[in-house]
Protein backbone atom coordinates (compact mmCIF):
# COMPACT_ATOMS: atom_id res chain seq x y z
CA UNK A 1 0.00 0.00 0.00
CA UNK A 2 1.19 3.59 -0.70
CA UNK A 3 1.55 6.24 1.85
CA UNK A 4 1.32 9.88 1.32
CA UNK A 5 5.69 9.85 1.76
CA UNK A 6 5.78 7.46 -1.42
CA UNK A 7 3.91 9.75 -3.51
CA UNK A 8 6.36 12.64 -2.42
CA UNK A 9 9.54 11.08 -1.82
CA UNK A 10 11.18 14.83 -0.86
CA UNK A 11 8.41 15.74 1.74
CA UNK A 12 8.29 15.93 5.02
CA UNK A 13 5.96 15.29 7.60
CA UNK A 14 4.10 18.02 8.55
CA UNK A 15 5.72 20.26 11.65
CA UNK A 16 4.59 19.91 14.94
CA UNK A 17 4.06 23.43 15.71
CA UNK A 18 3.90 26.16 12.96
CA UNK A 19 4.61 29.55 14.13
CA UNK A 20 3.69 32.64 12.71
CA UNK A 21 6.31 35.61 13.14
CA UNK A 22 5.89 39.21 11.79
CA UNK A 23 5.39 43.07 13.30
CA UNK A 24 2.80 43.95 15.11
CA UNK A 25 -0.20 44.65 13.14
CA UNK A 26 1.01 42.05 10.17
CA UNK A 27 -1.65 39.74 10.95
CA UNK A 28 -0.72 36.65 12.73
CA UNK A 29 -3.20 36.07 15.05
CA UNK A 30 -5.89 36.59 12.38
CA UNK A 31 -4.19 34.67 9.89
CA UNK A 32 -3.01 32.12 12.72
CA UNK A 33 -6.89 31.15 13.26
CA UNK A 34 -7.67 30.46 9.75
CA UNK A 35 -4.64 28.56 8.93
CA UNK A 36 -5.20 26.48 12.35
CA UNK A 37 -8.77 25.91 11.27
CA UNK A 38 -7.74 24.84 7.69
CA UNK A 39 -5.32 22.56 8.63
CA UNK A 40 -7.66 21.02 11.94
CA UNK A 41 -4.88 22.19 14.45
CA UNK A 42 -5.26 24.60 17.56
CA UNK A 43 -5.09 28.26 17.55
CA UNK A 44 -2.95 30.04 20.08
CA UNK A 45 -1.73 33.57 20.39
CA UNK A 46 1.02 33.83 22.62
CA UNK A 47 0.19 37.44 23.67
CA UNK A 48 -2.90 36.11 24.66
CA UNK A 49 -1.38 33.55 26.56
CA UNK A 50 1.10 35.72 28.90
CA UNK A 51 -1.84 37.91 29.27
CA UNK A 52 -3.99 35.07 30.45
CA UNK A 53 -0.86 33.38 32.78
CA UNK A 54 0.04 36.96 34.22
CA UNK A 55 -4.01 38.54 34.67
CA UNK A 56 -2.72 41.10 33.49
CA UNK A 57 -2.66 42.85 30.23
CA UNK A 58 0.90 43.50 28.18
CA UNK A 59 0.49 47.22 29.07
CA UNK A 60 0.32 46.39 32.19
CA UNK A 61 3.43 43.98 32.27
CA UNK A 62 5.49 46.67 30.44
CA UNK A 63 4.49 49.51 32.52
CA UNK A 64 5.33 48.15 35.80
CA UNK A 65 8.06 45.65 34.52
CA UNK A 66 9.07 47.26 31.64
CA UNK A 67 10.11 45.38 28.53
CA UNK A 68 12.66 42.86 29.49
CA UNK A 69 10.28 41.68 32.68
CA UNK A 70 8.31 40.77 29.25
CA UNK A 71 10.77 39.46 27.14
CA UNK A 72 11.18 37.30 29.94
CA UNK A 73 7.15 36.58 30.26
CA UNK A 74 7.20 35.59 26.37
CA UNK A 75 10.57 33.61 26.49
CA UNK A 76 8.95 31.51 29.38
CA UNK A 77 5.87 31.33 26.98
CA UNK A 78 7.57 30.14 24.39
CA UNK A 79 9.31 27.61 25.51
CA UNK A 80 6.33 26.16 26.98
CA UNK A 81 4.50 26.77 23.68
CA UNK A 82 7.28 24.62 21.82
CA UNK A 83 7.19 21.30 23.51
CA UNK A 84 3.16 21.17 22.46
CA UNK A 85 2.26 19.63 19.16
CA UNK A 86 -0.75 20.21 16.50
CA UNK A 87 -0.66 23.85 17.21
CA UNK A 88 -0.58 27.09 14.83
CA UNK A 89 1.24 29.77 17.18
CA UNK A 90 0.94 33.52 16.45
CA UNK A 91 3.89 34.93 18.03
CA UNK A 92 4.48 38.66 19.70
CA UNK A 93 6.41 40.70 17.05
CA UNK A 94 9.67 41.06 19.27
CA UNK A 95 10.02 37.12 20.14
CA UNK A 96 12.73 37.44 17.72
CA UNK A 97 14.81 39.38 19.77
CA UNK A 98 16.40 37.04 22.00
CA UNK A 99 18.63 34.44 20.15
CA UNK A 100 17.39 31.38 22.14
CA UNK A 101 13.74 32.30 20.91
CA UNK A 102 15.02 32.03 17.43
CA UNK A 103 16.66 29.21 17.96
CA UNK A 104 13.73 27.70 19.17
CA UNK A 105 11.35 28.91 16.74
CA UNK A 106 13.49 27.42 13.86
CA UNK A 107 14.07 23.64 15.45
CA UNK A 108 10.66 22.88 17.19
CA UNK A 109 8.24 23.94 13.83
CA UNK A 110 7.87 25.54 11.11
CA UNK A 111 8.23 29.03 10.84
CA UNK A 112 6.12 31.80 8.72
CA UNK A 113 7.42 35.04 8.52
CA UNK A 114 4.37 37.67 7.42
CA UNK A 115 6.11 40.46 5.61
CA UNK A 116 4.58 43.61 5.61
CA UNK A 117 5.22 47.32 4.48
CA UNK A 118 5.64 49.54 7.24
CA UNK A 119 3.25 52.10 5.81
CA UNK A 120 0.46 49.35 6.09
CA UNK A 121 1.63 48.55 9.45
CA UNK A 122 1.41 52.26 10.75
CA UNK A 123 -2.32 52.27 8.89
CA UNK A 124 -2.95 48.94 10.97
CA UNK A 125 -1.68 49.99 14.14
CA UNK A 126 -2.44 53.87 14.83
CA UNK A 127 -5.74 53.89 17.13
CA UNK A 128 -4.62 50.62 18.92
CA UNK A 129 -3.57 51.40 22.43
CA UNK A 130 -2.40 47.94 23.27
CA UNK A 131 0.83 47.92 21.70
CA UNK A 132 3.26 49.95 24.15
CA UNK A 133 6.02 49.90 21.84
CA UNK A 134 3.74 52.06 19.94
CA UNK A 135 2.64 54.78 22.48
CA UNK A 136 5.43 57.36 21.24
CA UNK A 137 5.70 60.76 20.43
CA UNK A 138 5.92 59.33 16.16
CA UNK A 139 4.49 56.13 15.95
CA UNK A 140 4.96 55.76 12.30
CA UNK A 141 9.09 56.38 12.81
CA UNK A 142 8.83 53.86 15.57
CA UNK A 143 7.62 51.36 12.85
CA UNK A 144 9.91 52.45 11.10
CA UNK A 145 12.93 51.49 13.53
CA UNK A 146 11.63 48.38 14.66
CA UNK A 147 10.84 46.90 11.14
CA UNK A 148 14.67 47.76 10.45
CA UNK A 149 16.40 45.78 13.78
CA UNK A 150 13.48 43.13 13.10
CA UNK A 151 13.10 42.10 9.33
CA UNK A 152 16.57 40.55 9.64
CA UNK A 153 15.99 38.41 12.23
CA UNK A 154 12.49 37.28 10.75
CA UNK A 155 14.36 36.14 7.79
CA UNK A 156 16.86 34.62 9.64
CA UNK A 157 14.24 32.14 11.61
CA UNK A 158 11.83 31.73 8.66
CA UNK A 159 10.98 28.54 6.84
CA UNK A 160 8.86 30.83 4.23
CA UNK A 161 8.56 34.50 3.98
CA UNK A 162 5.49 35.80 2.56
CA UNK A 163 5.21 39.38 1.70
CA UNK A 164 1.63 40.34 2.49
CA UNK A 165 -0.34 43.77 3.41
CA UNK A 166 -2.69 43.52 0.60
CA UNK A 167 -5.41 40.47 0.25
CA UNK A 168 -7.33 38.50 2.56
CA UNK A 169 -6.09 36.88 5.96
CA UNK A 170 -7.97 33.57 4.70
CA UNK A 171 -5.99 34.37 1.10
CA UNK A 172 -2.55 34.07 3.08
CA UNK A 173 -3.77 31.68 4.86
CA UNK A 174 -4.24 29.79 1.68
CA UNK A 175 -0.85 30.05 0.98
CA UNK A 176 0.52 29.11 4.34
CA UNK A 177 -1.57 25.50 3.62
CA UNK A 178 -0.11 25.63 0.07
CA UNK A 179 3.14 25.71 0.80
CA UNK A 180 3.22 23.12 3.21
CA UNK A 181 1.54 20.95 1.09
CA UNK A 182 3.86 21.17 -1.42
CA UNK A 183 6.75 20.67 1.26
CA UNK A 184 5.30 18.36 3.72
CA UNK A 185 3.20 15.29 3.78
CA UNK A 186 0.51 14.94 6.69
CA UNK A 187 1.09 12.97 9.22
CA UNK A 188 -0.44 9.29 9.72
Amino acid sequence: MDTAADNFPDAKPLPPTIFLVGMPGAGKSTVGRYVARRLGRTFIDSDHEIEARTGVSIPTIFEIEGEAGFRKREAAVLEDLATERGKVVATGGGIVLAEQNRALLQQQGYVVYLCVPPDILFARTQHDRNRPLLQVADPRARINELYAQRDPLYRQVAHLILSCGRGTPIGVARRIENALKKTCVPSA
